[in-house]
Parts: structure tokens; C-alpha cells; sequence
């Protein structure tokens, strides 16, 4: 059963019906993981996500794929680490706890890609990086060049310097924008949002049963933004509203974007052959039976 929502922008399918494959080609890809993923509702680090998230891109940089790894989670990281409950309200004290659970951060990720024999590499980027010429030239080298060694970027904002100040512009606001932005200057073919949710649906799924999940978007309207609601979990940054910024961007520029449940990251296999997981934001909405 296909439904229409103003004038034919989405498409859904009830999960009980069968359906067709999509048409992903794509072999530059950026990886959208959030901090709900990869942090435990209890505050404690989810190792699993950790591990399955480093096998499925070690695989996939196997077969040749270009691989981009936008992480979230230093705060939650640091929280953990320093057994603290909540963020502190002071934006220094902010900082400082991201600075610690960054690089408990990368210790993770790098212990578990270098089991899958992955090299990796970490990333900060500040908004005036793209906002100035030469900075922006100089850091798309450098993704290039670790690309084609087949080196995985994990990407990240650098949090402890990253404030709105005069006429500097440092901060993305959330790792949802980051991670379209750098889709969009190192001309990825898609982009792929884990989350703690499945897709994005006509209403909100934890507040109504009866909500429908979208299957493919080709347009996201001003009212779709009311559909989504306000920010995520309490170690996060993001939510829905934030997510569907990145896929306007993306759909603004003729790109793809699926967003999808990261409680597996091995979905992505199932994204990349085509099956209808989670929901894809495309301008070319084609299911192919």
C-alpha cells in the first residue's frame, strides 16, 4: 500500500508487504554513527556497536569502498569516564569532559579496527575550515590522501575550541550537519545516518503507535520539521530536526541519504545492496521490484 503526503513527496509501504530493491549505487560513502548508537541508555559504552561498526567499514574498505566515519559520543565517552550522570552547564567544563572522551574515543575505535586490520584516522574540523579557501583546499587533500591509502577518517568537531565568537563561525551546531557538510565537499555518493531509530515516520513513533515509517523522501517540506520534534537523547545533540537539515543538503545538491537504526551497524550491507531498511532521502525515489 502506497501513500501520498503532499503531492506525492513520500512513500511508504506497510512492513508486511513485500517490496523491491533501491537503486544505491555508491562507492564514496559517509558514515553518520550517533552518540545513542554507540552509549547505552545507563551512560556505559555500547562495545558491541564499537565492534560491528569497525568490522562493516573494514569490510566494505575491503571490497574498495571510500570510506568516512562521522562519530559522535565524546561527550557520552567523557561522561562515562569521568562516572559522571549529566553534561556540567559550564561550556568550559563542556569542553574539557569532549577533550577526555575524544580520545577514549578514538582508543575504542582503534582497538577494534585494528583487529579488522583497518588503519584509521582522526579528523577535528572547526566550520571556518570550510568557510576559507586555503584551510578547506588543505583539509581536502588531506581526506583525499587518506582515502587513497585506504585509511578510514573518523571525524569529529574539535569541541574544545569550537565557539560562535565575532565573525568566526567554528561550530556545525550538531555532528548531523558535519557530517552532510563534509558529504557535500568530498563529493560522496551517500550518506548514511545511524541512529536510535528506525526512519522517519509521519508522526512520532514513541508517542503513537499507530505511526507509519517512511520509506523514501524526494523532498522535505517546512512541515515535516513539525513532525520531527526536538532534540535527542540526554548524552547527545541531535534529534530528528537536525537530521532532516542534513538531508535537505543533500537532496539540495542531487545526493543520497538513508537514515536508518545504527543498533546494528552491519545494516549498512543491507543498504548498500539495495534492501528497503530505514529511510532513503533521494530525489529519485524508484523502488524496483
Amino acid at each position: 500500500m502506497g501513500v501520498s503526503i503532499q503531492g506525492g513527496l513520500f512513500l511508504y509501504k506497510n512492513g508486511g508487504e513485500k517490496m523491491g530493491t533501491r537503486k544505491i549505487n555508491a562507492n564514496r560513502i559517509v558514515v553518520k554513527v550517533g552518540t545513542s548508537s554507540l552509549i547505552h541508555p545507563n551512560g556505559a559504552i555500547n562495545l558491541e556497536t564499537f565492534d560491528q561498526l569497525a568490522y562493516t567499514l573494514s569490510a566494505l574498505n575491503n571490497q574498495g569502498k571510500e570510506l568516512i566515519l562521522v562519530s559522535s559520543g565524546a561527550m557520552g565517552v567523557g561522561l562515562n569516564k569521568m562516572h559522571l550522570k549529566q553534561r556540567p552547564a559550564e561550556i568550559g567544563a563542556q569542553q574539557a569532559l569532549s577533550a577526555i572522551g575524544q580520545s577514549e574515543l578514538m582508543t575504542l575505535f582503534t582497538q577494534r579496527f585494528d583487529h579488522y586490520l583497518t588503519d584509521i584516522a582522526q579528523v577535528l574540523l572547526t566550520h571556518d575550515i570550510f568557510d576559507y579557501p586555503k584551510s578547506n583546499k588543505f583539509v581536502m587533500d588531506t581526506f583525499n590522501c587518506l582515502l587513497k591509502d585506504n585509511v578510514v577518517p573518523v571525524v569529529n568537531e574539535n569541541d574544545t575550541v569550537a565557539t560562535d565568537e565575532l565573525d568566526h563561525r567554528t561550530t556545525f551546531g550538531d555532528n548531523d550537519q558535519l557530517s552532510a557538510i563534509v558529504a557535500s565537499h568530498m563529493n560522496a555518493d551517500l550518506l548514511i545516518v545511524l541512529s536510535d531509530i528506525d526512519g522517519f515516520y509521519d508522526q512520532n513513533p514513541k508517542k503513537f503507535t499507530d505511526a507509519h515509517l517512511i520509506s523514501e523522501v524526494s523532498n522535505v517540506a517546512d512541515d515535516e520539521f513539525t513532525v520531527a520534534g526536538g532534540s535527542g537523547s540526554r548524552f547527545g545533540t541531535g534529534g530528528m530536526h537536525t537530521k532532516l537539515l542534513a538531508a535537505q543538503r543533500m537532496l539540495a545538491e542531487n545526493r543520497q541519504m538513508v537514515l536508518a537504526n545504527g543498533k546494528d551497524p552491519q545494516i549498512i550491507f543491507d543498504i548498500l545492496a539495495g534492501k528497503p531498511v530505514g529511510t532513503l532521502f533521494s530525489k529519485e525515489c524508484v523502488t524496483h521490484e
